[in-house]
């Protein structure tokens, strides 16, 4: 038993507690969730006519009134873990998405990115990508995990490539895993660690550039590549 192997010795020290803080880049700014600021343009926009898709391999949602979905953002503002953000577009100055952490276990410096809802105009965007941008740097540069996981349903196919494209690892598949809505969920697994972040950290900072993008926003190089 002497001879047993043991993991390498890291340090123990815990990391911090994400706060209801802001986030702010050059396209979008991440904000606490307030619901009396942001219901307006999320309901709006995530429950217009064929918006069901943007809930379909979500917790929750779509809600059958206004009034369901203001009683479920005040819960979700009134969380600690997960703890919500409202995306705005610094253009606009309108909310077009929400994110979370959860699953926050900072003795073991470990958190999870999730409940992410984009508005049908927000995906797809450079915005959408730098609000992941923001709360990965957050979470490793400000906050001190050492993991930062992204989960999904096996079957949701664009949200596998987004995590491959954003450059979390693929892991594996948790079988039976969950119950959502009624139906088996079989995760998938990504996750980044502290030791990924400098080399993701230069492909999103590359890749965000306004030199990245011709006259008609086309990338010239695409963040997957750069992170492959």
């Amino acid at each position: 038993m002497a001879n047993s192997p043991l993991g390498v010795p890291v340090d123990s020290s815990p990391a911090k507690i994400p706060q209801r803080t802001t986030l702010a880049g050059r396209l979008v700014t991440l904000v606490p969730l307030d619901p009396e600021a942001h219901a307006e343009p999320l309901y709006t926009k995530t429950h217009a006519e064929n918006t069901e898709h943007l809930w379909q391999y979500l917790f929750d949602g779509p809600f059958p009134d206004r009034a369901a979905f203001d009683a479920d953002l005040k819960r979700k503002a009134a969380s600690e873990d997960p703890l919500f953000f409202t995306i705005v577009d610094n253009a606009s100055g309108v909310a077009v998405g929400c994110a979370a952490y959860l699953r926050i276990e900072p003795n073991h410096r470990c958190m999870e990115v999730g409940y992410i809802l984009y508005t049908p105009e927000f995906q797809h965007t450079s915005g959408a990508t730098e609000a992941m941008y923001l709360m990965a740097r957050h979470a490793f540069e400000d906050l001190g995990y050492r993991r930062y996981e992204w989960k999904c349903n096996s079957l949701n196919a664009p949200s596998r490539r987004a995590a491959l494209r954003l450059g979390f690892r693929f892991e594996g598949i948790f079988e039976q895993h969950m119950i959502i809505k009624g139906r088996n969920r079989d995760t998938a697994w990504y996750a980044m660690l502290d030791s990924d972040w400098p080399a993701r950290l230069r492909n999103f900072e590359q890749w965000l550039s306004p030199a990245n993008f011709d006259t008609e926003g086309r990338q010239k190089v695409s963040l997957s590549s750069l992170n492959a």
